[in-house]
């Protein structure tokens, strides 16, 4: 009987691994095609054979293929990456934190990576988007190391409420300096408007090769820990009971929210309600596993910013809008739902 039950408990993972991995490949096909509208679709139309012409047989003569390999073929790789990296980044702090509000944008990692570029820009003049991944990561980190400490303040440590209230208390202050930056220096303003909303607009492959080993770096980082995450989810008593250093962990944990948030930000601004988006629709749909849950929420922020920058192009053509104006359109009432589902819950 034993015998029978567990190789029938065997046979229902292998079951459920199938299908995860099915689904896996069904979202990257997805994926696929998204990316291949994004560079069809635009101020002007592209045939789709005329895509893949200029994909496997590029002629720099025809215009077509030009526009596809200098322009749009690079703006959807890093609508990919930097919406693959946010999900990834508010996956790991809803995790560690148990806090289902957490993401980049809402616990102030986003706002301190922005403001710490804007300063930058300020002093220095004129830099290029190259130069802001450096400048978006010290203030990642530093307003998620302010966000930990206020919200950790006081009896009972940090609870998802405190850490919340922090994030935005954080935010609201953070935010406030940067605006009073762009307001008091027209240059700054001009050179990083569009930056600061969140766009896509203008990115290409040099930039992309210098921020996207930040990105990969952090997203193996979170795939490794994944495990521990997991154990982190489900209360520090347990992952404690279990043997494991939640110090440590949380740490390295925070280290790649700091290098896929900060480096995301650097190569897009701070594009909002990706990281708080993502993890709840996948999670809805892989359980609790973060094994499953990381690579999931890539996928699905790869899919939400690539889609999401995809109806900015076309939705005003010939102009365009930020794709972080559409993703704070869809991502503010998903925000006021789950802030009302966690007050009745």
């Amino acid at each position: 009987m034993t015998s029978n039950s567990s190789i029938a408990a065997r046979n229902v993972r292998s079951s459920k691994r199938s299908s995860l991995l099915l689904g896996l490949l069904i979202g990257g096909l997805l994926l696929m095609v998204v990316l291949i509208g994004g560079m069809m679709f635009g101020a002007a139309d592209i045939p789709s054979n005329t895509v893949v012409d200029a994909l496997f047989h590029y002629d720099e003569s025809i215009f077509e293929h030009l526009i596809i390999q200098t322009v749009r073929l690079p703006r959807v790789l890093a609508g990919a990456i930097v919406g693959a990296s946010l999900a990834t980044a508010g996956a790991i702090m809803q995790g560690v934190t148990r806090n289902p509000l957490a993401s980049p944008g809402l616990l102030g990692v986003n706002a301190g990576a922005a403001f710490a570029v804007v300063l930058g820009v300020n002093i220095l003049g004129a830099i290029p988007l190259s130069a802001y991944a450096g400048f978006a990561m010290v203030g990642a980190t530093v307003a998620a190391v302010a966000v930990y400490s206020l919200g950790s303040m006081g009896r009972g440590g940090a609870t998802p409420l405190r850490l919340t209230l922090a994030g935005v208390v954080i935010t609201a202050f953070v935010a406030s300096f940067t605006t009073a930056i762009l307001i008091t220096n027209r240059d700054t303003l001009d050179q990083i408007r569009f930056w600061t909303v969140g766009s896509l607009a203008g990115r290409d492959f040099p930039l992309l090769l210098q921020t996207a080993p930040w990105m990969l770096v952090g997203m193996v980082g979170a795939l490794l820990l994944a495990r521990q995450i997991t154990t982190i989810s489900l209360g520090d008593d347990i992952a404690a009971g279990l043997g494991q250093n939640t110090l440590i962990v949380k740490a390295l944990a925070a280290l790649m929210v700091v290098l896929l948030a900060g480096a995301a930000v650097a190569l897009a601004g701070p594009v909002g309600f990706v990281g708080l988006i993502a993890p709840h629709i996948v999670r809805f749909l892989v359980g609790v596993d973060y094994r499953w849950i990381l690579p999931y929420s890539a996928l699905t922020g790869a899919l939400l910013v690539v889609s999401g920058d995809l109806i900015a192009r076309v939705i005003i053509r010939p102009l365009e809008l930020p794709v972080g104006v559409i993703m704070a359109l869809v991502g503010a009432p998903f925000f006021v739902y789950l802030a009302r589902w966690k007050v009745k819950s």
